[in-house]
């Protein structure tokens, strides 16, 4: 059993001094030892603590004060914090090492042991006395089990006896959290053992009032910003954005909450002994504030650390002492940390444990209560077919259609490198080589590359025979030198762009090159989702009648052709109306495919199974190449020499792509062109899979297997955290099975796997629960 320490302080000030009365005693008995003693006047003492006070405020730490308070960060002031502290400490003790207070100090170290838990109470009417850093007193400092809590000399016991709940019932309110972060709080709340948290965010009075007299709560918590007021004699709590209270203005309320058995009210809030001091007027048990101006973090750690202790099994003082010295590892970022927490005690009540709260009755052995395992099955059978039904209704809607394509995307990037093509060569434009065109005076009117570098670079290139040319770059306008003019006329494995129009949204489209064959030419069009993200690759569409670009083919699908001739692969297509190069077909995308729930999918469209590498193929700047007397034939004969924009100053040609969405991140247009170039030779070629997706109904009937698993996971009725592992786990080998299946080309549904194997794990749990109370509480 612990021992209680009672320090009252009579009449007095700091410029006369104050009488002390030290009573020591047993806990939950009267006290059996009283001595009287004094402390000297020291009228220098509140001006230390208003130096401290003063250089603690001015570091502003992101506190949880008023909202409208300015938020200012300024290292420079630790330092300064660290010194009045010392100082502050300092003449602290030196005045409870006083003569005329010697007898208490005395009697304190003769009754009390270093390996007792002691609770000490400060009884006080005076609100400089109350502000002081008593935990720092020596004495103090030598009983590792100690902690001090503050008390008025006027209190009253609440003589109503308690209505034990089942759990312990918290009632968390979230006030205006305008600058500071109380999701961490509510997190915390929701972690502890034996709960019921019931969350008021940003109430109106009225909603927290209907609540104080609605139900019999054990724990008050509040979050959010507070301040005092009137030297600490008052204090307000600030709702919401708009409303802010002072406990006067919830008197009523709070005073029927206590009388209903409320035990505990923390306030993890700035400047609280205001609130406390009026609180404790209202005879609350126990009290937990900060007493000045508390840094988000600080709060944070304090409430983790604390009910981690409390609920964990620790006393409440113990649980304070604990939390509030592990804040010293936060000492160096946010000075006098562990002075911040304090308890408000009401001398007439004895604080509880965590399991004194609730009414902790062990239940008798609940009878064999298993079903035959054919009602289970029966039973599991059921519930996973509705939950599959509601999970692929859901799913059908699309509701998990971004989920769906985040997971895509991710997956996506986890892939393993392939390494770069061997087929392609890309010759990029980037800023440098549009500043050389600059200076020497080549003009760049409507076009990335001039007509002299052009020319220049065709003539260069057909030296090395490629197998096809393709020209990313619009050139709607006639040439005007005659070689050039010529060379694209002439140059047959060239293939130009254009750009098709769309009425739906006012895109008139660009034309083609005019030098440049009709047969040659082929549509830059690509198809981006919702987020503009692109995962889709169209290869050939009907233009409209007004197009400016009467190209059928896209300029992808017309390089990869140019490529694959020589091997007699011709494009042709299939009754269905898919496309077929050689021996593979390229099914078209329906409107619902895979994650997609609802897309245009006119023309012919295929997913973008990009080729996982951090370079498709290999490249060469415009400069480095026209400007090198030494070229590799090998490194252009019989490739697609791909000539592009990637600079990112002049009219930047990117895309986001599942690899980068960020603009910084987006992947120039002429290396998208490249993977889907890519894509259709390694697929004839070699191959490689296409991203395909199952029918309808095998989508299904897959879901439905795991919410099969999700039931046979609730059948097997797991603790709560063994169950939460085997879902986890199970979870895991799920992602890792679709991530497989996505590596050889098959899309299948991962988020409504996971969604309906935890959604029945989750209800089948929650029904067998239930169903287990029933049968105990009647007697089966």
């Amino acid at each position: 059993m612990g021992k209680l320490v009672v320090l009252k302080f009579g009449e007095g000030s700091f410029e006369q001094g104050f009488a002390v009365t030290l009573q020591i005693g047993e806990e939950h008995e009267r006290a059996t030892t009283e001595i009287t003693g004094k402390l000297p006047s020291f009228p220098e003492m509140p001006l230390y603590y208003s130096h401290w006070q003063s250089s603690y405020r001015q570091i502003g730490n992101r506190y949880r004060l008023h909202a409208d308070q300015m938020q200012v960060t300024n290292v420079s002031m630790i330092q300064d914090c660290e010194n009045t502290s010392h100082i502050l400490r300092a003449r602290f003790n030196t005045w409870l090492r006083a003569e005329e207070f010697r007898p208490l100090r005395e009697k304190w170290l003769e009754r009390l042991s270093s390996t007792e838990e002691v609770r000490v109470i400060l009884q006080t009417e005076n609100s400089q006395l109350q502000l002081l850093p008593w935990h720092l007193w020596d004495l103090l400092e030598r009983y590792p089990k100690a902690e001090i809590a503050l008390s008025s000399p006027s209190y009253d016991r609440i003589h109503k006896p308690r209505t034990l709940n089942p759990l312990v019932n918290i009632l968390a309110i979230v006030g205006n959290s305008h600058g500071i972060d109380t999701q961490a709080d509510q997190a915390l709340l929701q972690q502890c053992r034996n709960a019921d948290v019931s969350f008021l965010v940003e109430p109106q009075r009225k909603e927290l009032t209907d609540h104080l007299w609605g139900k019999n709560w054990d724990i008050l918590f509040f979050a959010g910003h507070s301040s005092s007021h009137g030297n600490g004699e008052s204090g307000r709590i600030y709702l919401n954005k708009t409303d802010s209270l002072s406990i006067g203005e919830l008197k009523y309320a709070l005073k029927k909450a206590i009388e209903n058995g409320l035990q505990l009210a923390i306030f993890n809030s700035c400047d609280g002994l205001g609130l406390a001091r009026e609180l404790a007027d209202l005879q609350i048990p126990q009290i937990i504030v900060m007493r000045e101006p508390v840094p988000d973090l600080v709060a944070k750690e304090f409430l983790k650390y604390f009910l981690q202790g409390f609920a964990g099994g620790e006393s409440l003082y113990q649980s304070v002492r604990q939390a509030r010295e592990r804040l010293q590892g936060l000492e160096d970022r946010f000075p006098c940390a562990t002075w911040l927490p304090i308890i408000c005690q009401n001398p007439a009540q004895i604080p509880p444990t965590w399991d004194e709260l609730r009414s902790a009755k062990t239940e008798e052995p609940a009878p064999n209560l298993t079903l035959s395992t054919r009602r289970r099955f029966q039973r599991t059978l059921l519930s996973s077919l509705a939950i599959t039904a509601l999970v692929c209704g859901v799913r059908l809607l699309g509701f998990v259609e971004t989920l769906e394509i985040q997971a895509f995307d991710l997956m996506m990037r986890s892939r393993p490198a392939e390494g770069l093509d061997p087929r392609l060569l890309v010759i990029t434009i980037d800023d440098d080589d549009l500043a050389i065109q600059r200076q020497n005076n080549e003009s760049l009117i409507g076009a990335s590359i001039s007509e002299k570098s052009l020319n220049k670079l065709l003539v260069k290139l057909n030296q090395y025979q490629p197998r096809a040319i393709g020209l990313d770059i619009y050139r709607d306008f006639k040439a005007k030198q005659p070689d050039l003019i010529t060379r694209l006329q002439q140059t047959q494995n060239l293939v130009g762009i254009c750009k098709g129009s769309d009425g739906t949204v006012n895109i008139k489209g660009i034309k083609p090159p005019p030098e440049i064959p009709t047969g040659n030419l082929g549509f830059s069009d690509f198809i981006h989702d919702r987020d503009g993200v692109i995962r889709r690759h169209l290869l050939f569409m009907n233009q409209e009648a007004t197009s400016l670009c009467a190209a059928p083919f896209a300029f992808s699908l017309q390089l990869a052709s140019l490529y694959l001739r020589p091997s007699g692969i011709q494009p042709k297509f299939t009754p269905e109306g898919n496309l077929q190069l050689g021996k593979t077909i390229f099914p078209n995308l329906k409107f619902r495919t895979g994650g997609y729930q609802n897309i245009d999918a006119n023309g012919g469209q295929i997913l973008l199974n990009y080729r996982s590498s951090k370079q498709i193929a290999e490249q060469v700047k415009l400069t480095q190449f026209l400007s090198s007397s030494a070229v590799n034939p090998n490194a252009i004969k019989d490739k697609i020499v791909l000539i592009g924009v990637v600079a990112k100053g002049d009219s930047p040609d990117t895309w986001p792509t599942p690899y980068g969405a960020p603009l910084d991140e987006q992947m120039p247009g002429v290396l998208v062109q490249a993977h889907m170039i890519s894509q259709i030779l390694a697929a004839v070629q070699d191959g490689r899979p296409l991203l395909r997706v199952w029918s309808l109904w095998i989508e299904v009937v897959w879901i439905w297997g795991w919410s099969l698993v999700g039931g046979v996971l609730a059948w097997r009725k797991l603790s709560l955290p063994w169950l939460v592992l085997a879902v986890s786990i199970t979870s895991g080998v799920l992602y890792i099975v679709c991530f497989g299946l996505l590596i050889w080309g098959a899309w299948v549904p991962f988020v409504p796997s996971a969604l309906s194997l935890v959604v029945t794990v989750g209800l089948m749990s929650i029904y067998n629960n239930s169903k287990t109370k029933v049968r105990v509480a009647s007697g089966e």
